[in-house]
């Protein structure tokens, strides 16, 4: 049962505090920027690298990001933004399915996050006063070897005890944790400006050193790249924002820009006071070490790591209440608290991922894996905004505009960097997201609310005609495209069924039912919509169409005439065989009109027994008539048999000659073009024993599953009347017959060079 959710639903219970561009994107943004990595990574990244590579890496990263803040801007001034930031905009861009695809990878990313400067946190404080656990435990009354036995576990207790006292904090209330925030923004810039007054390094002798194995360009990429993603603090605050649209684009641009002159800044500074490569990468503290007054950067990275925690802290779980809302995940999740909504349950479930992060990962194995889910998410960022500008629908009237190719560079250059960090991870990510898009599709979750995947199929079909149109198609190229006039699809179900078998994923198929002049716009929706379900239900992929009209076959002549677009026109029409008197007349001038319209015809002549429901199938196909009907059958025969319910069915291609002594000469140059054409089937000659050479057909045709027959077209002056004798004896003759297909090619196509290509 389809579930639909309604934006009114979405936002139900949304609170929120209203926080404006400084308070509520600038600050969590450039203090998850201004963090963990640029004190204790910088120098590790300089020292395996140079100063030359490492300032690629900054700028290639302050880059993407940048475009992706440039894509975001234009998606959040043309979108009222809810809560659960990146997840909301690609749920309403892109369609719920993707947003869930991105959006539950994205929590985990956030959450990790949570461990990943909970760590960089910890590893400062092990630097600064190593064994302070172990002197702890002694402290406490434990033995020697149970606090030895705890000191080995140091940098996660740490962790863990940081996580706990924050996660606290944030439950309580994001305006407290965000006012904290405005202490820590002043402790980072004072440990700035101690840094820029130092000089060369001092390194206490106890100094913790990490042993590091060469680190070549894209590994060092990967650890680095975290550092700019601070972006999502700000867009994860989305719901929280008095004016989305306003500050959104100036928060993270801005932070973006002063993020990126201060990295290059320390980067440059650094390579001008450190000579020694290996001492950068041996001590991750040489910033504090090179600082005028080493305390100040302490604190400043504390305060970082600290507050990267909480703004990691405040948006995975806005993310994880998003997804809840839209019901992608349980509604348990969606739960808020107090007058600013705080989710608080999917707050307890962030905690206990980023506890699982601490306890398994350090800081350059965590980098790695958020700069993955990271790149995932900017590059489907820059993809709705540039597919959005391309499509280029009227709903699409962003304050804030961006080129298309520019929004679709960043997602190039999101999705190149993730290939080459680590390809395998990347299939792995491409795989894991395409699973969860799956399943939303299984769900059948279905927002009320609009998104761009019609206008972008649109876009692409509209390059897609205008290319056909232009191109002139021959018979290596020709597909069916069939209109089937079928009525009420339980009434000829035949029809339908032989269509679809003989179209299945390699042309189009229509469905057309004739409704009475009288029956309103509505009625024919609805009868259109139920006619839909019932081909879904029984998995035939058609298109339908219901056509107003005084009598059937009045309305079957208008859709013959008129159906079709451009290029994809019907080529094919499928009717049922009309066996009423009274009907020749008109049903005779319905099959003169298809011919002299160049469509090919197949009708369907019923048999007694349901033909495709037959366990050993035998399709005949009668070696006579008009070469181009003979070719038209073969491609039929062919396209049938490439459908699994026709995949074991014997084809056997029949003539019948007059003379015996010819049989073994038929039968040899049969055998030949089946050989040459490359078609499983056999030949068969016969002689003929009737004057009606339609019993002999019925005779030698008798268990068949399926018989292919070729019609004649009208001759040349030929008049109606003519025409219809002709039909109504051609009815008569078939009489008793298996169920079988009367074809009529008329297309300017030469069906049976499709078989004598080499």
């Amino acid at each position: 049962m389809n579930q639909q959710i309604s934006e009114k639903e979405a936002r139900e219970g949304r609170g929120g505090y209203e926080f404006g561009t400084f308070k509520g994107v600038f600050t969590p943004s450039i203090l998850t920027i201004l963090g963990v990595v640029m004190y204790l990574r910088f120098g590790w990244a300089l020292g395996h690298l140079g100063l030359g590579p490492t300032l690629v890496i900054i700028t290639m990263s302050a880059a993407i990001t940048f475009l992706t803040g440039l894509s975001l801007s234009a998606l959040a001034t043309n979108m009222k933004v809810e809560g659960g930031g990146a997840y909301f905009i690609i749920s309403r861009s892109l369609g719920i399915e993707a947003g869930a695809a991105v959006g539950v990878p994205l929590f985990f990313a956030q959450a990790l996050g949570i461990s990943f400067y909970a760590a960089g946190f910890s590893e400062s404080v092990v630097s600064e006063f190593p064994g302070v656990v172990m002197r702890a435990a002694g402290a406490l009354g434990l033995s020697a070897d149970a606090a030895a036995m705890i000191g080995q576990y140091e940098a996660q207790i740490i962790g863990i005890v940081t996580l706990i006292a924050l996660t606290v904090l944030a439950g309580i209330s994001a305006d407290l944790a965000l006012r904290v925030q405005f202490v820590v923004m002043a402790l980072i810039a004072c440990s700035l400006a101690s840094y820029f007054l130092g000089g060369p390094p001092t390194v206490p002798s106890d100094a913790l050193t990490v042993a590091t194995t060469p680190r070549s360009f894209w590994p060092v990429f990967a650890v680095i790249f975290p550092a700019v993603t601070g972006i999502e603090a700000g867009i994860a605050m989305s719901g929280d924002l008095k004016d989305p649209a306003k500050s959104l684009p100036r928060g993270t641009i801005g932070a973006v820009l002063l993020g990126y002159v201060v990295y290059v800044l320390i980067v440059v500074f650094l390579s001008c006071v450190v000579q020694d490569r290996e001492m950068l990468v041996r001590y991750p503290m040489v910033i504090r070490y090179a600082a005028r007054w080493g305390f100040v950067v302490l604190f400043g990275i504390w305060a970082a790591s600290l507050s990267s925690v909480m703004g990691a802290l405040l948006g995975a779980p806005r993310t994880l209440q998003a997804l809840a809302r839209d019901r992608v995940i349980p509604a348990i999740f969606a739960k808020g608290f107090g007058k600013g909504n705080d989710p608080r349950v999917a707050t307890a479930t962030a905690f206990f991922v980023g506890l699982a992060g601490i306890l398994m990962g350090d800081l350059n194995r965590i980098g790695v894996v958020l700069t993955m889910f990271f790149l995932t998410s900017y590059g489907l960022l820059n993809v709705s905004a540039g597919l959005e500008e391309l499509t280029g629908v009227p709903s699409w009237r962003p304050k804030f505009r961006v080129p298309w190719a520019v929004s679709l560079l960043g997602a190039f250059g999101c999705f190149a960097a993730m290939f080459m960090i680590n390809a395998g991870a990347t299939f792995i990510a491409a795989f894991v997201a395409a699973g969860i898009y799956a399943l939303m599709e299984r769900r059948s979750l279905r927002a009320r609310w609009g998104d761009m995947r019609s206008a972008l199929l649109m876009l692409v079909a509209r390059f897609s005609i205008h290319a056909l149109a232009k191109r002139k198609l021959d018979e290596r190229t020709w597909k069916p495209i069939i209109l089937v006039l079928s009525g009420a699809p339980t009434g000829r179900w035949h029809l339908i069924d032989l269509a679809s078998a003989i179209s299945r994923d390699r042309g189009f198929l229509t469905v057309a039912a004739i409704v009475p002049e009288d029956v309103d716009e509505a009625r024919t929706e609805n009868i259109s919509r139920s006619v839909s379900d019932y081909l879904e239900k029984r998995d035939v992929s058609a298109l339908v169409k219901v056509h107003p009209a005084a009598t059937a076959l009045e309305g079957a002549e208008a859709l013959v005439k008129t159906y079709g677009y451009g290029p994809i026109a019907p080529n094919t029409i499928v009717l049922g065989i009309s066996e009423r008197p009274e009907n020749y007349l008109q049903f005779s001038q319905l099959v003169a009109s298809v011919n002299r319209r160049q469509q090919n015809l197949v009708l369907v002549r019923e048999a007694d027994k349901e033909a495709l429901d037959a366990e050993d199938k035998r399709i005949d196909v009668w070696w006579y008539g008009t070469q181009q009907n003979l070719g038209f059958m073969l491609a039929l025969a062919y396209l049938l048999r490439r459908n699994p319910h026709w995949g074991e069915t014997e084809l056997i291609l029949k003539t019948i000659i007059d003379e015996p002594a010819k049989k073994k000469e038929t039968r040899n140059r049969l055998e030949g073009f089946i050989e040459k054409v490359r078609l499983r089937a056999e030949a068969r000659v016969l002689i003929r024993k009737s004057e009606d050479i339609f019993e002999d057909i019925r005779r030698h045709s008798k268990g068949a599953d399926l018989v292919f027959l070729g019609m004649r077209p009208p001759k040349e002056g030929e008049g109606a009347e003519e025409y219809r004798k002709y039909y109504e004896d051609l009815l008569e003759r078939t009489k008793g017959f298996p169920p079988a297909a009367l074809i009529l090619a008329a297309e300017k196509t030469d069906f049976y060079a499709i078989f004598e290509q080499p």
